[in-house]
């Protein structure tokens, strides 16, 4: 089964070919960083007017660095949601019209289940039932799955994700865009005792997250230590890189904290650690050293770097087992910002 996946569902205009849900072919990406640096953050405009200037360059690529021709593939695969609608419709629409012109069947993916099976590319010993941390810049849930494209959402936050905290303070204090990696790597020498941060209490007894609250003890912070933004280019001072350790283990403990809650109820055979923010290495290393200890189920899974962020062959893998069922072009499918992820 050769399966041309398409992802644009945010600021990543990409195409990949995979075989059988893990022989990545090709896996191709074109980013908008440069695009938005300037603002600190995503535009929803001008990511619409960069995927429409790179999807076809981009399925082109894919198709040349895999050595295959459209008549080959047996479907196409493509993000139909969550995400920013503008560039979910570039990517729907360009799937769509190939899908009509090839006469190949077309297959819709929800954005998170691509994540979740960003994970099986690289491991095919995962078992179920699974639970998957998701975390990324517009996404913080923990998804339970008893079997395949079964989902249950047990846990999600309730104001910010993570990966949208952790870059609303890196723009805050001026140290640049994506704020997420910066603060990963400045961390690294900071010291993450220096500033209190207190973990959220979910009153409720659900598994859901919080991190507004975040933000504003971080600004206190600033304020209090007298912390003013840094210049471009400049090295930024002890008490900038002992801030973002501290505002990162913050995050990361409270990642972990609702994820072992949710393990010891569920006892998942397979744990899962996916989505943008997987590339932190604070996060990956605590999660590894969480629920590895004692050699025990579940198996722990957390894709390479390269599958963590928004990619193609995550939805081409995801799509993979729905052509069994011999699906069909449906030219009413449209995109959806707000999908929620069911099964």
């Amino acid at each position: 089964m050769l399966v041309l996946g398409i992802e644009s569902s945010c600021d990543e205009t990409a195409a990949a070919l995979v075989r059988d849900g893990r022989e990545v072919l090709s896996s191709v990406i074109a980013s908008q960083i440069e695009t938005h640096r300037a603002f600190g953050g995503v535009v929803p405009e001008l990511a619409s007017r960069e995927h429409l200037r790179n999807i076809g360059y981009v399925v082109r690529q894919a198709f040349r660095e895999a050595g295959c021709r459209q008549e080959e593939i047996d479907g196409i695969a493509v993000t139909r949601g969550p995400g920013l609608i503008g560039s979910l419709l570039v990517g729907v629409s360009y799937a769509k019209a190939m899908a009509w012109a090839t006469g190949k069947p077309l297959v819709p993916v929800h954005h998170i289940e691509g994540h979740i099976f960003s994970a099986f590319i690289e491991n095919p010993g995962i078992e179920y039932p699974l639970l998957a941390l998701t975390v990324s810049g517009g996404h913080t849930s923990l998804i339970h799955a008893a079997q395949p494209g079964r989902y249950e959402v047990i846990g999600r936050t309730r104001d910010d994700a993570a990966g949208e905290a952790l870059d609303k303070i890196a723009k805050f204090l001026g140290l640049g865009y994506p704020g997420g990696p910066v603060i990963d790597r400045l961390a690294r020498d900071g010291d993450p005792r220096r500033f209190p941060f207190s973990i959220p209490k979910i009153s409720d007894g659900r598994l859901d997250f919080s991190f507004s609250g975040f933000k504003t003890a971080a600004l206190r912070h600033i304020t209090e230590a007298g912390i003013r933004p840094v210049r471009p280019g400049a090295r930024p001072p002890r008490v900038v890189l002992d801030l973002v350790a501290s505002y990162q283990r913050a995050i990361v403990d409270t990642l972990i904290g609702q994820a072992k809650k949710a393990e010891a109820r569920l006892r998942p055979r397979s744990l899962l650690l996916v989505g943008g923010v997987a590339c932190n290495s604070l996060l990956r290393a605590s999660f590894r050293e969480t629920f590895e200890a004692g050699g025990r189920p579940p198996g722990v899974y957390i894709p390479s770097p390269a599958y963590t962020t928004d990619n193609a062959a995550m939805i081409a893998a995801a799509a993979t087992p729905r052509f069994s069922g011999s699906p069909s072009l449906d030219l009413e499918l449209n995109a959806s910002a707000g999908l929620p992820l069911v099964g």
